[in-house]
């Protein structure tokens, strides 16, 4: 019988109007999707190099939002142990992708040989969610210039790809130009997702993508170039 997967949350940091203070709701959300109380997480800090100032501001906000140990899979660095890692992961309840930066973080999962074990355990049902870049880790592809002084060069790279989507996370400020760029390099037809600050995307089972606390911005590759669709908003 198919294991039933859990919901894929993708987040984009910052609060916004629709997060009010006091503990998170979107985590508090997630944490639920354990089914159990006070449920450990596994911290996958791949893309800000483990950093540890960053690791206790996320697992501050995760314990106030009622998860129980935020434990470190470590992979970056002198303390990297991908076995360690591996022991943390399959005993977490859920696991967490990082924010920082989406290249590097994909280069240490694909270096420590890590990518085939998460795909394992999503598989196996386990819930997965991510923030930021972390976000953008979970989903399909993302957009690189190998030579930063050339638009031309942009060229399109794969991530873990456990949510079937194209998206950015905060990037409304700038008006989404690596999302617009991403598209660019993409068959007409092609949705990307941009997740303003303050809100979420949440990603049922049967494939449905729900918006969380605040709009998501929609773009399309067309034959002419890529362009704004309607945003989603939550009901």
């Amino acid at each position: 019988m198919p294991v039933k997967r859990a919901p894929l949350y993708l987040i984009a940091s910052g609060r916004g109007p629709g997060r009010p203070r006091g503990p998170d709701p979107f985590l508090g959300e997630i944490i639920r999707t354990a089914g159990v109380p006070k449920p450990t997480i596994a911290y996958v800090g791949a893309a800000s190099g483990d950093n540890a100032a960053f690791r206790l501001l996320v697992g501050g906000m995760l314990k106030k939002a009622g998860a129980g140990k935020v434990l470190l899979a470590p992979l970056c660095g002198r303390r990297a142990d991908p076995a360690r890692a591996t022991e943390v992961l399959k005993n977490a309840h859920i696991v967490f992708i990082s924010g920082g930066d989406v290249e590097e973080g994909m280069k240490v999962l694909k270096e420590t040989g890590m990518l085939p074990a998460l795909r394992a355990l999503r598989r196996a049902g386990k819930p997965f969610f991510g923030i930021s870049a972390g976000s953008i880790m979970l989903a399909s592809r993302w957009v690189r210039w190998p030579d930063p002084d050339n638009d031309a060069s942009a060229e399109l790279f794969p991530c873990m790809g456990f949510a079937d989507i194209l998206c950015d996370t905060h990037g409304e400020g700038e008006g989404w130009g690596e999302l617009k760029a991403m598209l660019a390099l993409c068959p007409a037809g092609t949705a990307g997702y941009g997740i303003v600050s303050g809100s979420a995307l949440r990603l049922d089972s049967d494939g449905s993508v729900v918006p969380l606390g605040g709009p998501v911005d929609v773009f399309r590759r067309r034959a002419k170039g890529v362009v704004q669709e309607k945003s989603i908003a939550p009901l």
